[in-house]
């Protein structure tokens, strides 16, 4: 894949990461692909402005818990978006169908009851080398994008109050 349509690729204004509050709640599962996303979102907030201080990392066993995570610390109020990471791999059964169709569904039931963004960094792919790909902050740098879709909507929910 090409990373063409890819989110950066329309990016404007609105990443000034100032005063925002983030969090960040990411999948222990496939660890080794979430921790490379997990490290690209931090650097590409800290990047953009927000204060180390002011994100929240909360770890979860799987995709499966990403929904629960989110919905707890919505339900504080106290953070601009979040941001969930996690990576779905398809294998021979149909788990993956029902793991990361509810939790990308959960994610987003989260979203419009709190109120507060909801950015779904879950990578869903065929192959792990897919998920390599997409994982790698030199290649297609999701947990990057993730956060930079978490900065752009955390400042337009905040102007919007």
């Amino acid at each position: 894949m090409s990373g063409a349509g890819s989110y950066r690729e329309g990016l404007e204004g609105g990443l000034d990461g100032s005063g925002l509050q983030i969090a960040i709640v990411v999948a222990r599962f496939h660890g080794d692909l979430t921790e490379r996303m997990l490290d690209s979102a931090v650097a590409t907030l800290l990047r953009h402005g927000v204060d180390e201080e002011d994100i929240e990392i909360v770890r979860v066993p799987g995709a499966w818990e990403l929904p629960q995570a989110a919905a707890q610390i919505a339900e504080t109020d106290t953070v601009d978006a979040i941001v969930a990471l996690g990576c779905v791999i398809r294998g021979d059964t149909p788990h993956f169908d029902f793991v990361a169709g509810e939790s990308a569904r959960g994610l987003m039931e989260v979203a419009l009851g709190s109120g507060t963004p909801v950015i779904l960094g879950l990578l869903t792919t065929e192959t792990e080398a897919q998920a390599e790909e997409r994982a790698d902050p030199g290649r297609q740098d999701k947990g990057g994008e993730a956060a930079l879709a978490a900065l752009e909507m955390g400042t337009l929910f905040r102007k919007a109050v």
